[in-house]
């Protein structure tokens, strides 16, 4: 291993439980400590849950998106600042504040700092408070773990009104500002080459640019049930951080649907169903209640245990930059259907699961009856999964290509000035 780094890793929303970006957080500070350096992790709400011997940071936000109170009306004596008016009044105006306002605040508390972080590592906020950073000379990257404006594409795809279409339009005008301003830090990872073409095509970034460096798991924590642990019949498990048309959760109602009339089959969804959004809607029309169950953020343990009792995982994303349930699903030996969609060929390979055309619910059917109806086909699958992820997705390996990633960026960044 090389020189011992200082790391400030930053991520301007951490949810713990669910969502991969405080996953990666929690994950990657953690084995980066492990391998001798340190990290102080920067966050606004929701604050991950860190391991011990890793410093987080607070930089509160006004925490305008929190449940159970999401686009709340702040009291006037928590304006502390411009940055909070300007994150109360973008809200207000229909946009999504906090990738800016994070990185402003951010770069506020990191500036009189400089002398203490030999690299400033940013979760995908991408706001112009890393500029900052950058004039003043500290080396600052970035992990994009795919491009917001893929999510904005297919959300205008699904609006059912003009109006809705507008309202999209302002929320994800922070996509031109990423864009902007991930072209002029000192580094760029990604976590697929998947991802790696779709931060070319949507952000304008040279190929040659961009380090791919995939997530992992931990496999002594993710694991096959315990011996004499059966799996449930005809369980389908999903997880989903958001209820969005990125994640397909429709289609995999329809599809379970069109699976009910033969079996009782049933659905966890580890996620929230967002009242009044699509999976809400698809439950009431398809007569549904009754076989899905959601779970809301669950802990790390209680995600195992689902993980090693469902018969089968369904992904049927309509996109995904990699997809961090895969390989926990694969740690746990549960086989997997999934779409063709963005990274999912790449990560599961194919011998962990079966593959359906994204948005194909006749497809995702068949796919889901054919290892409901098959213990062999999902022993072999899970068997399958579980090699793969030893072989290539843990986050020992995350944390040792992401210090080479660093030492590497810091050594050209240095040429460039040396040779300035």
């Amino acid at each position: 291993m090389g020189r011992s780094l200082r790391i400030a890793l930053l991520s301007y929303r951490s949810k713990p439980h669910s969502g991969g970006q405080g996953i990666y957080v929690r994950a990657l500070s953690r084995e980066l400590a492990e391998l001798g350096h340190r990290v102080e992790v920067l966050s606004g709400q929701p604050y991950p849950d860190l391991d011990e011997g890793v410093p987080l940071t607070r930089v509160p936000s006004l925490d305008l998106y929190r449940e159970p109170d999401p686009f709340r009306t702040p009291r006037p004596s928590e304006i502390r600042d411009w940055i909070d008016v300007a994150e109360w009044a973008t809200m207000c105006t229909a946009g999504f504040p906090e990738p800016l306002t994070f990185t402003v605040r951010a770069a506020r508390h990191l500036l009189p700092r400089r002398d203490q972080f030999d690299v400033v590592h940013d979760n995908q906020s991408l706001g112009y408070g890393l500029l900052r950073l950058v004039r003043a000379g500290i080396p600052t990257v970035a992990t994009v773990h795919h491009p917001v404006a893929i999510d904005r594409r297919l959300e205008l795809a699904a609006a059912p009104t003009l109006r809705r279409r507008l309202t999209l339009h302002r929320w994800y005008a922070f996509t031109a500002m990423q864009a902007r301003v991930v072209r002029q830090l000192d580094g760029v990872t990604t976590v697929s080459e998947s991802s790696r073409r779709d931060i070319c095509e949507h952000m304008a970034l040279a190929p040659e640019r961009i380090e791919v460096v995939p997530v992992g798991i931990d496999p002594g924590r993710f694991t096959p049930p315990p011996a004499g642990q059966a799996r449930e019949t005809d369980s389908i498990l999903a997880v989903t951080s958001a209820d969005v048309a990125l994640k397909g959760l429709v289609h995999l109602l329809e599809a379970l649907a069109k699976l009910r009339t033969e079996r009782p089959v049933r659905l966890t969804v580890v996620g929230t169903a967002r009242p009044g959004g699509p999976a809400e809607a698809a439950l009431d029309r398809l007569a549904l209640h009754d076989a899905v169950r959601f779970t809301g953020p669950v802990a790390e343990d209680e995600l195992i245990g689902l993980f090693q009792r469902a018969t089968v995982v369904a992904i049927p994303s309509l996109y995904e930059g990699f997809s961090l349930p895969a390989i926990e699903a694969m740690a746990c030996a549960t086989p997997l259907v999934t779409t063709d969609a963005g990274a999912l060929p790449e990560v599961v390979g194919t011998k962990a699961g079966l593959r359906v055309l994204a948005g194909d619910v006749g497809e995702l059917t068949a796919a889901l009856k054919l290892v409901l109806d098959s213990p062999s086909l999902a022993e072999q699958l899970g068997r399958a999964g579980r090699r793969r992820v030893l072989d290539t997705y843990t986050w020992r390996a995350t944390a040792e290509r992401t210090a080479d990633w660093y030492a590497q960026t810091l050594e050209r960044k240095g040429r460039r000035e040396n040779d300035g």
